[in-house]
């Protein structure tokens, strides 16, 4: 039976460079994505270039019902031994003038939507006698950052989370990573930023295509922990070393120079 990678948040920016990544390897993939995403004709263009079946579904994963009835859908249909819990929002704006729809959003993708979909997955994926799990956080989930608050807050919660289900699933066949992304240029807003905060801001910055790349390859190699890139890897130490009201200071006054840009 056919295995599949299902992949979350795979429209564009990472999800997009994870699915090319797996199908380059030979995988089959399901894609999930937000409706109007183009996703359909990524899906095409994957499936034509490597000549894996690639599966789409269109939906907000904040719709409750929606994801309990694909997700049992796909448990019946698929064998899947690979999911990417890539899909996230974020923001920076002081939380007096962020919209409590964008912090409930933040809250219910981030946050809810990996839990839940790890759960309804894992019956599948334990089915298989080796099975993955790579969940996207950050290099935020390191330290409370002011202007951002919720944001780096829902990071952290999912690098506990991945670090508890490693733990917890120990010899099962079923590994469990959690990646800490920094810069990346995914869009015209992020890329502003980054340009826009000079060299700091391209400290540790790297393609999507090359995270996808050292990420997928690590995950199948079973590293619980990845942080790519050279740079945010000596910066996370440096930081470490820190007190940690020193370092939320110091990194809440570089991101309160991204307002401009949000």
């Amino acid at each position: 039976m056919k295995k599949y990678t299902m992949i979350t948040g795979a429209s564009s920016g990472l999800g997009k460079a994870f699915a090319i990544e797996c199908a380059a390897m030979g995988r089959h993939i399901i894609l999930m994505a937000l409706p109007g995403g183009n996703t359909a004709s990524l899906a095409r263009s994957i499936a034509l270039q490597y000549g894996v079946d690639v599966q789409v579904f269109e939906f907000d994963l904040t719709d409750s019902p929606a994801l309990h009835h694909h997700l049992h859908h796909i448990n019946e249909r698929y064998e899947v031994d690979f999911l990417i819990n890539n899909a996230g929002v974020g923001g920076t704006s002081p939380l007096m003038e962020t919209a409590v729809e964008s912090i409930d959003r933040i809250i219910q993708v981030n946050v809810r939507s990996t839990a839940l979909i790890t759960r309804l997955m894992m019956p599948l994926l334990l089915r298989n006698q080796k099975s993955y799990i790579m969940n996207i956080s950050s290099m935020a989930a390191f330290t409370p950052i002011a202007y951002k608050t919720v944001y780096p807050a829902s990071k952290a919660f999912i690098s506990s989370f991945s670090l508890g289900l490693k733990e917890e699933f120990v010899g099962t066949g079923l590994s469990v990573s959690v990646v800490y992304p920094g810069p990346m240029m995914t869009n015209s807003q992020t890329s502003r930023r980054i340009i826009g905060q000079g060299l700091k801001g391209k400290m540790g910055l790297l393609t999507a295509t090359a995270i996808a790349q050292l990420a997928v390859r690590k995950t199948l190699a079973g590293s619980p922990i990845i942080i790519p890139g050279f740079m945010n890897r000596v910066n996370h130490l440096l930081m470490s070393l820190l007190p940690a009201e020193w370092k939320l200071r110091i990194v809440s006054r570089e991101v309160k120079k991204e307002i401009r840009y949000a």
